[in-house]
C-alpha cells in the first residue's frame, strides 16, 4: 500500500510539472475581447523587472491587434503609494497605449482574488474572451482559474525576464507553480505561501 502511494505521488508530481511546463510553452492569442496583464511587485510606481517584462508584452500584442484593451490588476502592500494596477497602466502609457485602452482594477493580492476582480469587470462591460499574459510557468493555473471563473481565456506568457533565465531558476518556479496549481484543484483556493513565487 505504502508502494503504490509512493508510486502514485510520484507519478502526480512528475505529470504536474510536464503540464506546467506545456502549457508554459504554449502561446495562444487569438483576437480577443481583452489583454490581462497579470500584476507583480511594483516599487513607488515603478514595476520590477518581472512585471514590466509582462507589460512590454502586452504592449507588444495590443499593437499587433490581438484585443482592443488591456487589463492592468493588481493592488498594493500596506505602506504603497500605487497599486500594482496603477503601475502597470501607468507605464503601458509610457509605451504608446492609449490611456482609454487600460482597464484599471487595483484589486486582487494573489491570482485567484486578481482574476475574480477581473472576470467581474469583463462581464460587466460583456466582455468575454481574455487572453492572459504572465510568466511561462505561471499560465496554467492562471489559464484554469480563469476558465474556471467563466472566461474564454488563453494564454501568451512572456519569452524574456527572469523567470526564465537559468536553470534553477526555471525549476524552482515550475515546482512551485506545480504545487499552486494541484492546491487550486483540490480546495479551489489560492496558493499556499510556500507555493507562491512572485506570479501574483
Amino acid at each position: 500500500m505504502a508502494v503504490t502511494l509512493t508510486v502514485g505521488m510520484i507519478t502526480l508530481g512528475v505529470v504536474t510539472v510536464v503540464q506546467v511546463w506545456w502549457v508554459g510553452h504554449e502561446d495562444h492569442h487569438p483576437r480577443s475581447d481583452a489583454l490581462v496583464v497579470l500584476g507583480a511587485s511594483q516599487y513607488d510606481g515603478r514595476p520590477s523587472a518581472v512585471f514590466a517584462t509582462r507589460l512590454d508584452h502586452a504592449a507588444e500584442l495590443f499593437r499587433a491587434g490581438v484585443a482592443p484593451v488591456v487589463i492592468t490588476i493588481g493592488g498594493k502592500q500596506p505602506g504603497d503609494r500605487f497599486t500594482e494596477a496603477e503601475a502597470g497602466a501607468a507605464y503601458l502609457r509610457r509605451r504608446g497605449v492609449p490611456a482609454e485602452k487600460v482597464i484599471v482594477i487595483p484589486e486582487g493580492s494573489d491570482t485567484l482574488g486578481s482574476l475574480t476582480a477581473v472576470a467581474g469587470v469583463m462581464n460587466a462591460r460583456h466582455l468575454r474572451s481574455t487572453v492572459i499574459v504572465t510568466d511561462p510557468w505561471h499560465s496554467l493555473r492562471s489559464r484554469t482559474m480563469a476558465r474556471d471563473l467563466g472566461l474564454d481565456a488563453h494564454t501568451s506568457p512572456v519569452t524574456t525576464g527572469p523567470s526564465v533565465h537559468g536553470i534553477d531558476t526555471r525549476i524552482r518556479y515550475i515546482v512551485r507553480e506545480g504545487i499552486g496549481y494541484r492546491w487550486y484543484q483540490v480546495f479551489h483556493r489560492a496558493s499556499p505561501p510556500e507555493a507562491t513565487t512572485s506570479a501574483v
